[in-house]
């Protein structure tokens, strides 16, 4: 017997324009900081929950999870960004087993150098083709579905609010 709960017109038509969304939103975001900063957005990301974690140093199992990279991933992007300067890896002082990263002043400035066209680019493509009603519907949607899919908050985004006010808090 067959159980299975096939999607309905409208449920496949919004299930593949997600998909097409997941798709080409990071090519148009790894476009922008390739060319301004020299960064893919996964290193953006990297750089930035550096630069917002306590001393500006996270264990490397910590800064796997933040970013959803495998450690395999995430040691040959920080041996990359170590060659150039933008962070630092460094015995744990704790547990001399585990690995430190730390992003440096050049990291921090590469960073906020790119920010502003980023966040221009953020905008173009997603934020302001939304009216208010319809960011506040993204937000909502994107939390029930990121309590489902990171129930432990590993990820910074599953914690964000919005601010008092209708925009949304200053992100990356």
């Amino acid at each position: 017997m067959d159980e299975t709960r096939w999607l309905s017109t409208e449920e496949s038509a919004a299930w593949v324009r997600l998909v097409a969304l997941a798709e080409l939103l990071p090519g148009v975001l790894d476009a922008q900081l390739l060319r301004d900063a020299g960064l893919t957005h996964f290193e953006y990301g990297v750089l930035m929950a550096l630069g917002a974690s306590r001393e500006r140093t996270m264990r490397m199992t910590e800064l796997a999870s933040r970013t959803n990279a495998t450690l395999p991933r995430l040691s040959h992007v920080a041996r990359r960004l170590e060659e150039r300067g933008l962070i630092r890896r460094f015995p744990c002082p704790e547990d001399r087993r585990a690995t430190n990263a730390t992003v440096t002043d050049a990291g921090l400035a590469l960073i906020e150098a790119a920010a502003p066209g980023h966040v221009d680019t953020v905008r173009a493509n997603v934020l302001d083709v939304l009216s208010p009603e319809q960011l506040q519907q993204l937000y909502e949607i994107a939390g029930r579905v990121l309590s489902r899919l990171d129930p432990d908050e590993r990820l910074t985004a599953t914690s964000c609010q919005f601010s008092e006010g209708p925009a949304l808090a200053r992100a990356g």
